[in-house]
């Protein structure tokens, strides 16, 4: 079974994603990286250079691609989890977990941080947020991730599921 980290930027997929998979001892995936080595460039690039939506196709291949490891972590983008296909592909690999984070701690998370393109101010990324909300919602499982990672791993791993994929491994 997969893993599949859902969230907002800033929400912790990529470190909580990591640490989850080590504690699994499973194969983790961060679908901007492996978007940016597909497309040689980073996103804040292609966003720039090809538009969001290339970079929305581009994504949908990469989870595409993910889907085919037996088990693992994988850590979407924040907008990865916004579109029917992307749900539909993520629930027939795996379960998926929303990080839920809230603004205030998003935007402390993404002070200064160059590489988001889509990270522009506080009140763009609240209207952002609350429009991605009622996506992330749908996810299997929600997640508080304005704890510590330990916390946030813990609590993963607290679901019975997951639990019992660990156990089949």
């Amino acid at each position: 079974m997969l893993i599949f980290l859902v969230g907002f930027m800033g929400s912790g997929k990529t470190t909580v994603g990591r640490s989850l998979a080590a504690r699994l001892g499973l194969p983790f995936i961060d679908l901007d990286d492996e978007i940016e080595r597909t497309a040689g460039v980073p996103i804040r690039a292609i966003f720039r250079e090809r538009g969001e939506p290339w970079f929305r196709a581009l994504e949908r291949d990469e989870l595409k691609k993910a889907c085919r490891l037996e088990q693992g972590v994988v850590a979407l983008g924040g907008g990865a989890f916004c579109t029917e296909e992307n749900q539909a592909t993520t629930r027939a690999a795996g379960r998926s977990v929303w990080l839920d984070v809230p603004i205030d701690v998003v935007v402390e998370r993404c002070a200064g941080d160059r590489t988001r393109p889509l990270a522009t101010g506080r009140q763009e990324m609240a209207r952002l947020l609350e429009r991605r909300r009622p996506f992330y919602e749908m996810a299997d499982t929600r997640v508080d991730a304005a704890q510590p990672v330990d916390g946030i791993v813990a609590e993963i791993l607290a679901l019975g599921s997951i639990r019992r994929s660990e156990q089949n491994r």
